[in-house]
């Protein structure tokens, strides 16, 4: 996968850089060192700040645990499944900022999700329960695992959102296909 990625990447950086030299052959990198100093050594116009860093994020993927992307759980917003969907609920809901929003149980384990998306396309009663509109299955990770293997769970599950565990099989906050997108390309993906 490194030696595709870094012909690909030589391809698309080789020409940018034909201006820069004489008429000496192109230089492809022997080994990782080496290109990371052709990286180092590439002018700044022709090889943003923002580009390095897309470079490095997809260079490090592979060496990335969940719990350097995921949002821990104390910044977490919780819905208990009793709770009503009123207004108030509602805002604090999408003031939050988040999509998705674990529903908890009079014992606080974690029954279900809501998504912003049930909420937005249904007809919500002040009277109307969270556990009404939350979604029964969630997706599991734990904080030592790698991000390849987190993709592998997307297209296991089909799933978007995860619960992270820590070593002790607790909740420990939750990690986005969004995120891991926003990591890789450094910007907005919604």
């Amino acid at each position: 996968m490194f030696k595709r990625f870094m012909k690909k990447l030589v391809a698309w950086l080789d020409p940018k850089l034909d201006k820069y030299r004489g008429k000496a052959p192109k230089f492809v990198p022997k080994d990782f060192a080496e290109f990371v100093d052709v990286l180092r050594r590439t002018p700044k116009d022709i090889l943003s700040e923002k580009d390095r860093e897309k470079i490095a994020a997809v260079m490090s993927f592979d060496s990335k645990k969940v719990k350097d992307l995921m949002i821990p759980k104390d910044q977490m917003v919780f819905v208990h499944d009793k709770d009503f969907l009123g207004p108030l609920m509602l805002d604090k809901l999408y003031k939050s900022g988040f999509t998705h929003f674990p529903v908890v149980d009079s014992k606080e384990h974690v029954v279900g999700i809501i998504h912003t998306e049930a909420l937005n396309t249904l007809e919500i009663k002040k009277t109307d329960r969270a556990s009404k509109y939350m979604q029964k299955t969630t997706s599991y990770l734990h904080v030592g695992d790698t991000l390849p293997f987190v993709v592998e769970e997307i297209d296991r599950t089909s799933s978007f959102y995860f619960l992270v565990l820590n070593d002790k099989d607790e909740l420990a906050g939750f990690l986005t296909v969004e995120m891991i997108l926003r990591y890789l390309l450094g910007e907005n993906v919604v």
